[in-house]
């Protein structure tokens, strides 16, 4: 698994998943249409030059194909605060695919940002995505309620973080 920096003409790979309802329906926007792909990629690929960075976007990777996108976004800089998120195509679900894209985002927040905590969200129902970010290392801390209003209704939030001290780099 690789990650490199998202560039806006990926955004045709990345609509191959965008559309998918099984992809975003624990989110408030999608299945996507090829403008909304285009246009969120695009947005993304900016992010890594607009001066102060606090969005670093990336394109997931798998034996040479791309297989989802992953953000680590600062959302205290003052605090070094920041949030992990990751969506990965579904033929690469339950491969430890998404463990590993968490623990790498974790090493670059950690070790390139210098952030102090980092924090990620699923829904309850996504019970792959609590695993993934548990066994990348994060700590449970409850569940926040009515954090996003999506297709069926409100959503919860399921809320875990990690600090910087708590952090081991996966080869540990």
């Amino acid at each position: 698994m690789t990650l490199r920096q998202l560039e806006a003409d990926d955004w045709p790979v990345v609509h191959t998943w965008g559309r998918l309802l099984d992809y975003c329906r624990f989110q408030p926007w999608g299945p996507d249409t090829e403008d909304e792909s285009r246009a969120f990629v695009a947005e993304a690929a900016a992010a890594w030059t607009a001066a102060p960075q606090i969005r670093y976007a990336y394109l997931v990777s798998v034996d040479g194909q791309a297989a989802g996108t992953a953000e680590l976004n600062i959302r205290n800089a003052a605090h070094r605060h920041g949030e992990l998120s990751y969506g990965l195509h579904p033929r690469v679900w339950g491969k430890g695919i998404g463990t590993a894209v968490a623990q790498q985002l974790l090493e670059i927040g950690f070790n390139q940002l210098g952030l102090h905590r980092i924090m990620g969200t699923c829904d309850p129902r996504n019970v792959g995505s609590a695993r993934v970010l548990a066994k990348a290392g994060m700590t449970y801390e409850g569940r926040m309620r009515q954090t996003l209003r999506i297709r069926d209704g409100w959503r919860d939030s399921e809320l875990f973080s990690i600090l910087e001290d708590e952090w081991r780099p996966a080869s540990d």
